[in-house]
């Protein structure tokens, strides 16, 4: 089944109707990847696998959380950032899509959000990119969404963001070199202490040697597309850096991908003057994921071996959707964006070597 073909079968709002019976988050705070990755399971022609994959997933998960305070346009300052209030915060995204166009929505709110993309480890705004993706696939299709499961979806995404909601305590210099994105990300040096909470971890970047160099390091873009750019070139640095350095935590390392993957699909429907602000917000999201999990490369004979065993794109992702694990869906979904954009099998390698290193669901 085509792409559009299956993103139009229905079974993506089925399956969003679904997600919305249950919270963003369990067991102490582990994201909720369902939505995400049914949106990527339709994309690639997996629907008749989506109800099934979901009675698995769902059982792990808990129930919507119970609003305490409305969020209003007079209180929300003080509502950002509060996991408590998560509730509060779907429920006014809830009210706001039904208010005017979501399209409107996103441009008010992306910037406010924006400074917090390593909220929820980067879940915020990768679910967000998600429901974007699914929302201008309906308009490809001639269709205008005005109400419905994507645009609950969208709502639930963007309360989720602002509940979770947290700046990096770190310098952000502009980034005015001459390197381009995987000379750049080669340069993001590792954090010390790499064995505890992603917290500790993140808490470390501000004084990590080598950090505000390899920032720098990127070029800047001087117009909207030429950020786009960059921003594809992040994404595609990250995806092949999974490749030789994923071992060193097969999940959190996927983040480093799938953030600038969920901005650069955004993008579109973003004002043009919010696309070099969207690429600064995430080249600092990948780089202080790599930084907090990547460590030593692996062997050589090992990458060769991931070389060796991976087919073609859609046998790739097919690989993915059998493992199961939520985590290699959503990287196979970022992997074939690369391999689309580049032709690269390094891309497609990944997928393989993240469905070997990621314990199986």
């Amino acid at each position: 089944m085509s792409a559009n073909n299956a993103i139009d079968s229905g079974i993506l709002d089925e399956a969003y109707e679904r997600f919305h019976t249950t919270g963003p988050e369990f067991d102490d705070s582990l994201s909720n990847h369902g939505p995400m990755a049914v949106e990527a399971m339709v994309r690639h022609g997996h629907d008749r696998e989506v109800h099934a994959w979901i009675d698995w997933y769902q059982q792990r998960l808990e129930d919507v959380p119970r609003g305490l305070t409305p969020v209003t346009h007079e209180t929300w300052q003080e509502a950002l950032g509060d996991q408590a209030r998560v509730g509060d915060w779907t429920a006014f995204m809830l009210r706001e899509v039904q208010l005017r166009p979501w399209r409107e929505l996103l441009a008010e709110w992306w910037p406010r959000l924006l400074p917090g993309i390593i909220a929820g480890t980067t879940h915020g705004v990768i679910r967000v990119g998600h429901s974007v993706r699914a929302l201008l696939a309906e308009e490809a299709l001639g269709e205008q969404a005005l109400q419905g499961p994507r645009i609950e979806e969208f709502a639930h995404a963007l309360g989720y963001w602002a509940a979770k909601w947290k700046p990096l305590e770190v310098a952000t210099p502009p980034h005015s070199g001459g390197i381009d994105a995987a000379g750049a990300l080669a340069k993001v040096p590792s954090v010390a202490e790499q064995k505890i909470s992603v917290t500790h971890r993140l808490s470390q970047l501000s004084y990590t040697p080598g950090l505000s160099t390899a920032l720098e390091a990127l070029r800047a873009p001087e117009t909207p597309q030429q950020a786009a750019c960059l921003l594809a070139d992040v994404t595609d640095a990250a995806v092949h850096d999974y490749l030789t350095h994923g071992h060193a935590n097969p999940i959190m390392l996927v983040h480093a991908s799938t953030a600038p993957t969920a901005v650069l699909r955004t993008l579109p429907a973003l004002p043009t003057e919010l696309w070099i602000p969207s690429l600064d917000a995430a080249w600092l999201a990948t780089a202080a994921v790599t930084a907090a999990y990547r460590n030593t490369e692996a062997p050589a004979e090992e990458v060769s071996a991931a070389v060796a065993q991976t087919g073609e794109a859609q046998e790739s992702f097919d690989r993915a959707v059998r493992h199961k694990d939520e985590h290699a869906v959503k990287f196979a979904d970022a992997a074939l964006d690369v391999f689309e954009r580049t032709g690269s099998r390094y891309a497609l390698a990944a997928v393989t070597r993240a469905t070997l290193m990621i314990k199986q669901g």
